[in-house]
Parts: structure tokens; sequence; C-alpha cells
């Protein structure tokens, strides 16, 4: 599978023919649109810096969108969505905001994604039912998702094979990804696509990998 991230929370994952996207930006988000079809779009947060569905309805794509928690199968992918609090962009007068984490099976690895995730803490149902994790998107950022430091107290208690942080690249506060790796401390590898295969992760143990833009 190929990863590439397109700004904020946005991650598309090609894999074949099939085209997933985690957290699309609308053309009314705080940062540019994004602009490629795909098969099935995840939305985390009904926000539109990540809920850009039509923006990804594109040329002979009609993506399958989930914009929620609940049990999915699509085209062979195994999806899970998880209830999950946010307190990023809220209206005036809203305390918080239904955020949904995602747990995906593909090419027999687990990838989670989870959204703009304001909780240091899974619900105990995403705990007991996420196994291993392979590849973890974890939001850094601050302001409404989770700071850098709860973060990596976060990701490390997941024990993921590898650690992509988002939410730092247009959104967040300024220097987050460096304040996120600062708390790390064991060193990360920057690549402008991540290109990823089962026998890859042999070995890793909560390897960061920045994913630029």
């Amino acid at each position: 599978m190929v990863i590439t991230h397109h700004g904020g929370q946005c991650f598309k994952v090609t894999f074949g023919d099939l085209t997933l996207v985690f957290d699309p930006i609308s053309k009314n988000g705080t940062l540019p649109a994004v602009r490629f079809g795909a098969d099935i779009a995840l939305v985390s947060r009904g926000h539109p810096d990540m809920n850009g569905v039509e923006e990804v309805t594109y040329g002979e794509k009609d993506p399958f969108a989930i914009t929620g928690p609940g049990e999915y199968e699509r085209q062979g992918v195994v999806i899970q969505g998880f209830l999950s609090g946010s307190t990023y962009g809220l209206a005036k007068g809203q305390e918080s905001a239904v955020n949904t984490l995602y747990s995906i099976e593909l090419e027999d690895m687990t990838l989670v994604h989870l959204g703009a995730l304001a909780d240091a803490e899974l619900s105990k149902e995403a705990r007991e039912s996420i196994d291993e994790i392979d590849v973890l998107f974890v939001p850094v950022g601050g302001k409404g998702v989770l700071s850098p430091d709860d973060a990596h107290k976060l990701a490390v208690s997941l024990e993921p094979k590898v650690i992509i942080p988002m939410h730092w690249s247009g959104l967040g506060e300024p220097k987050a990804l460096e304040a996120f790796l600062k708390e790390s401390g064991n060193g990360s590898e920057k690549v402008d696509k991540l290109t990823l295969k089962k026998k890859d992760l042999v070995g890793r143990d909560g390897s960061i990998l920045v994913v630029t833009p």
C-alpha cells in the first residue's frame, strides 16, 4: 500500500486499484480542498476540515462514505468505527463533538486513524476490539485534539508498529510536531510518501514516520 498526506488529517491510502481516504478536506475547510477520486471515504468529524466527501467524488470514483461508528465491509476492506470525543472546531455554546476513530484491516495489516480525538484514553469498546496495530495515525496539534504530550502517551500505550503524526500541517498549534517528536525522543524519519508491506513492519516497534504533505 502507498500512504500520502494531504494536509491536516487527510491521508490517501492506495492499494491496487482501490483508493481509501481519511478525513478529506472540503472546499469550505481551513486548508486547500483535496481533489482526487476515492472508493472509500472515512470521516471522523463533521467539520469542513475533515468531511469533504464531495471533493473525492471525482472522475469515475463515487466513494462509499462512512461518517460514524459501526461495522462496515466494502471491496474486501473491513472497517470498524468507534465513538469518541473531540473539541475541535466547536460551534458557539457547544462543549464537545462526536469523533469517530477507525480501525481498518487490509493487506494483512491493521490501520487505526484516531481522527480529531481529544480523549486521552480510548473507550473500553475500542480497546477490546482493536488488536495489534500496524499503523497508527495520531493527532498531535492541540487546539481541540490531543496535545503533543497526550498524543505521545496514548500512542505508546497502544503499541503500534508505526506511528504517523497528523493535525500538525496547516492545523493545530505552531511547532506541535516538533513538540511531539521531542516527547518521543527516539528519533523519527521523514518521507514524502510511505510504501508499506507487511514484511516491512518486522522489527518495528513504535517507529515514528512523518509523512510530509
